[in-house]
């Protein structure tokens, strides 16, 4: 029989106390009914769960009760020890207990198949009850992408692919016809989305008959140069770290979409029928990384999505646009809606400010500006919103509210570097 409690280290100040004479108070936690405790257990990592039962009597078999399971390697000193573990936890919780959220997370080092499929049988065994299911891991999990497909109650699904070493660029391929009719939520990083039959773009989400926000993160698209979201039902649209070479368009074909958000550095043109849904567009370059021309297709993203009423960017974002030639002499056919801008302060991304000082000298054919910004970078903490960008940005809506935030997000409305 397996003893889960004495096999895990517990720590010293977690050990129950002798009580003196003086110490009488009341255990009033304990006296909670058995659902508020297994609420407040079920925010726990399931290690710290399990090592709830040397509180009392009381907590002894409680952990066994709790209808989440979160496993984090971080938890743990090796894989094997992740894996016995595992292994104890699922076979002594209770069999008669709903398990409705399911998150595992094994990063540091390449997982064992064999554990990986132990939790994801586990986790179709409860198919009908599972509600939320995390996976993120290193190494290729399509073996067990047809096993999930089994788990038709799912409402969110979030899976994270990372390669064994810095050079695997290889993505899992996302099978074309995985079908959740519940599933509301769907994160998805280092996938790779495949062309439809006899087609030239690849249309992964059109299944999702009940999506209504959509993450995916530094994925590619294979044998096409267009990635299509079509969904009715999509409202948050959320890209990170999508700056890749391999497509070149999104087409956006979904009427509910209403925010797209963006990590990264543009480098797809966005077209559709659904442009003129957005309201909302939030722009944050984080890690630079330079593909085609970025400010054309900046320019291009604020001209089609012509009914944006919420704009926020980065200063280096502005400063990006800013390259564009002649960017004061174009007139904007969009952002006649425009009731905010929020421009955030960040400190210089890698990459950024030698892109800007290239393509200064190749703009003005002068050394003597680029000259100049590296000796405003060299003052400011932060990346220098270009003079005139706002005013550019404002043509269209001068009562706009502006804001300004810095990146430990204290709102200002002035006093913010301006070149």
């Amino acid at each position: 029989m397996f003893n889960l409690a004495h096999d895990i280290m517990i720590p010293p100040n977690t050990k129950k106390a002798k009580h003196d004479d003086n110490d009488n108070e009341e255990d009033r936690l304990s006296d909670l009914p058995d659902c508020i405790l297994l609420h407040i257990l079920s925010f726990l990592n399931s290690k710290h769960a399990v090592q709830t039962c040397i509180l009392s009597p009381r907590w002894k078999n409680l952990w066994k009760y709790i209808p989440t399971l979160k496993l984090h390697s971080s938890e743990f000193r090796t894989a094997k020890k992740l894996g016995m573990f595992v292994t104890k936890i699922l076979t002594l919780r209770d069999t008669s207990t709903a398990l409705h959220a399911l998150n595992f997370k094994r990063i540091a080092s390449f997982e064992p198949q064999r554990t990986l499929k132990e939790i994801v049988n586990y986790a179709c065994s409860h198919n009908t009850q599972l509600k939320r299911l995390g996976i993120s891991v290193k190494g290729d999990i399509g073996i067990i992408l047809p096993r999930i497909s089994s788990c038709q109650a799912l409402t969110s699904l979030k899976l994270a692919v990372y390669g064994k070493g810095v050079s695997n660029c290889e993505r899992t391929l996302f099978p074309k016809h995985l079908n959740f009719p519940a599933l509301t939520s769907l994160d998805l990083s280092n996938f790779a989305f495949c062309a439809n039959d006899n087609a030239d773009h690849a249309e992964p989400f059109s299944s999702f008959s009940r999506l209504n926000n959509l993450i995916i993160s530094r994925c590619s698209v294979r044998d096409a140069s267009i990635l299509t979201i079509s969904s009715a039902t999509i409202v948050h649209l959320t890209m990170c770290g999508n700056s890749s070479s391999d497509f070149t368009k999104i087409k956006l074909s979904a009427p509910s979409l209403d925010t797209i958000t963006f990590y990264g550095t543009p480098s797809q043109r966005l077209y559709g029928s659904s442009l003129s849904s957005v309201k909302q567009l939030n722009i944050d370059e984080d890690i630079f990384i330079r593909i085609g021309e970025p400010h054309l297709i900046l320019l291009s993203w604020l001209q089609d999505l012509d009914n944006i009423k919420s704009l926020t960017v980065t200063a280096g974002i502005l400063q990006i646009l800013s390259l564009v030639p002649d960017l004061f002499n174009i007139k904007l056919p969009s952002l006649h809606h425009l009731k905010s801008l929020k421009v955030k302060l960040k400190p210089h991304p890698h990459g950024l400010s030698s892109y800007i000082r290239k393509e200064v000298v190749y703009k003005y054919k002068s050394r003597k500006e680029a000259h100049k910004i590296r000796l405003k970078e060299a003052d400011e903490p932060y990346v220098i919103i270009p003079k005139g960008i706002v005013d550019f940005l404002l043509q269209n809506s001068p009562s706009a509210e502006v804001g300004i935030i810095h990146y430990m997000s204290k709102e200002s409305a002035g006093n913010y570097p301006v070149g």
